[in-house]
């Protein structure tokens, strides 16, 4: 066979896995596209979702508060029991776990590896075993994104492969909010108020722009703007590129949650609500009001949106309207949830700390 048509295969190949990886997993906090969305769910949909019921539960001995990664069929998971698991995505049963100390950091996976987060350092485990491969010391608790070799948490930047500081940012106030990586950018929020875009090579700041509150929402990117949250009550939309305002909504509340866009909408919760907004215009399309405070962020699939509530509630929601599909009585949920084929992963304050849904 000629070397030529030998690469091709090669080439072929490895899109095939990538693309297959990219519709069967959710392996990060906004997963790879920045967005929270999985635009290759094709199982539930706005017809058949009403069905879902609890296809199994784990009890992880403290409460879950991080978002499920799944990665090649296993979910990964961090509770406040101080531990990071992981379970068979299909079974729940357990594979492995690893204490780390107390945690609400979502895990990352890439390579085999699992990114996570404690209130105090980064771990880099063996995917398969659990074997600790690296760790390092940074202070804070925000949740990892892979990128290029690359683990971005907080405002800092580490070799994925050996955990070498590559540079640092300071903020001016500590980085809770995950950073979003895209186009060679990091886009992350501070307790300083101010979200900030970095070169994602060196860490040079590109530009900052000031809220009127604490930025704890994750930032989401998508078509050349900055989707984020902040306490000061608002949504805003920054042009990726400069950091000029492109249009802000007032959301009468604290908006810690983090956006996930889809289909030119903007979904975020804050206060006891869930909000869709034309992600041009800034301009509201739906509110469903809960009865207690909305902490969780939405995760958006095939047309239905996921979320949870501190009413104790796991809610599934025509995207288009705002309509009621599903919902599933618990405990408080501050979880953002994961949809993948054809399953919902979420994490709970209660007995049943991780829980998965899916059809009969």
């Amino acid at each position: 066979m000629k070397p030529i048509r030998i690469l091709a295969l090669i080439l072929c190949a490895c899109f095939v896995s990538m693309a297959w990886g990219q519709r069967n997993g959710w392996s990060e906090f906004h997963r790879p596209n920045m967005t929270r969305s999985n635009p290759y769910e094709n199982i539930l949909n706005v017809s058949n979702v009403g069905g879902l019921s609890l296809k199994w539960s784990f009890g992880t001995g403290g409460e879950v508060g991080s978002s499920p990664a799944v990665a090649n069929g296993v979910v990964y998971v961090g509770s406040e029991d101080g531990n990071v698991y992981a379970m068979n995505a299909s079974t729940g049963a357990l594979l492995w776990k690893y204490a780390v100390g107390e945690t609400d950091s979502s895990a990352a996976v890439a390579n085999g590896v699992v990114y996570v987060g404690s209130y105090d350092n980064l771990y880099a485990l063996n995917a398969r075993t659990g074997a600790l491969l690296w760790s390092y010391a940074t202070g804070g608790y925000s949740s990892p994104a892979v990128a290029n070799g690359v683990v971005y948490v907080g405002s800092l930047a580490l070799n994925a492969s050996t955990g070498a500081l590559l540079w640092s940012y300071n903020t001016g106030g500590p980085v809770v909010s995950s950073p979003a990586v895209a186009n060679g950018v990091v886009y992350v929020g501070s307790w300083d108020h101010n979200v900030y875009a970095l070169n994602a090579s060196t860490g040079a700041l590109l530009w900052s722009y000031a809220t009127g509150s604490y930025v704890e929402s994750s930032p989401a990117v998508a078509n050349g703007v900055v989707y984020v949250g902040s306490w000061d009550g608002n949504v805003y939309a920054l042009d990726a590129k400069t950091g000029a305002k492109r249009w802000s909504h007032r959301t009468g509340a604290v908006a810690q949650s983090s956006p996930a866009v889809a289909n030119g909408v903007v979904y975020i919760g804050s206060d006891a609500k869930l909000s869709a907004l034309n992600a041009k215009t800034g301009a509201q399309l739906w509110i469903y009001k809960t009865v207690r405070y909305v902490h969780s962020s939405p995760a958006v699939a095939n047309g239905v949106v996921y979320i949870g509530s501190y009413d104790g509630y796991v809610l599934a929601l025509n995207a288009s309207t705002g309509a009621l599909l599903w919902s599933y009585a618990s405990y408080q949920v501050w979880s953002s949830p994961a949809v993948v084929n054809g399953i919902v992963y979420v994490g709970l304050d209660g007995p049943m700390d991780l829980c998965a849904f899916g059809l009969p």
